[in-house]
């Protein structure tokens, strides 16, 4: 079985919905399967803490989620042209992951929700793709053979599945937005499986 983790962080719930289109995609392909995986918040509060289970949503993703998993999708809101501190204090924390090669040569692909058309959305897709090079990943875009990237009035990039929320963060996805998720984690998966095919032939 080929394991695709889907590790989002989501403040109003927007990237929640679109990872679980990625996810939907990825199992879409035979003998693919989704982990879906959040990150805490961060707080400027040293004492702050958050309980190991959160009441709602996916669980806390660990490092050993990234290890063992053949595949990853990253998701992260936009923030400044950035993706969030949650996400990036997370990735901070995967040094040893890094000084052992565990993610080196495995796919990953990103995706992410901004509150307007313009909010920076190529940005942060590429912030999030620069610590996954860092890991040796092999990052994957969306190719315009999918014709909803042509078509799209709202999100939608050759860099990662996009949506556009809206300044109350209250806009659903769109119909073109939710295939683009799913493309994305559907080639994810699909790429993955071919690779980790040619590893065992």
């Amino acid at each position: 079985m080929i394991r695709i983790l889907v590790l989002y962080y989501s403040r109003h719930g927007n990237v929640a919905e679109m990872a679980r289109h990625v996810a939907r995609g990825v199992e879409q392909i035979t003998d693919c399967e989704a982990m879906v995986r959040t990150v805490p918040t961060v707080s400027t509060v040293c004492e702050a803490t958050e309980d190991a289970i959160p009441e709602t949503g996916a669980v806390y993703a660990t490092l050993n989620d990234l290890k063992q998993c053949h595949g990853l999708a990253l998701g992260s809101p936009v923030r400044f042209g950035n993706m969030a501190a949650p996400m990036k204090y997370f990735l901070d924390s995967t040094t040893e992951l890094w000084l052992s090669g565990a993610l080196s040569g495995k796919p990953a692909a990103v995706f992410t929700s901004s509150s307007s058309l313009h909010g920076g959305q190529e940005s942060t897709l590429l912030s999030m793709m620069l610590p996954l090079w860092h890991h040796g990943m092999l990052l994957l875009g969306l190719p315009y053979s999918e014709s909803d990237l042509i078509t799209t009035r709202s999100g939608g990039t050759p860099y990662g599945a996009s949506h556009v929320a809206g300044s109350d963060a209250s806009l659903p996805l769109t119909d073109e937005e939710k295939r683009l998720c799913m493309a994305l984690g559907k080639r994810l998966a699909k790429t993955t499986q071919e690779l980790e095919a040619g590893r065992y032939e």
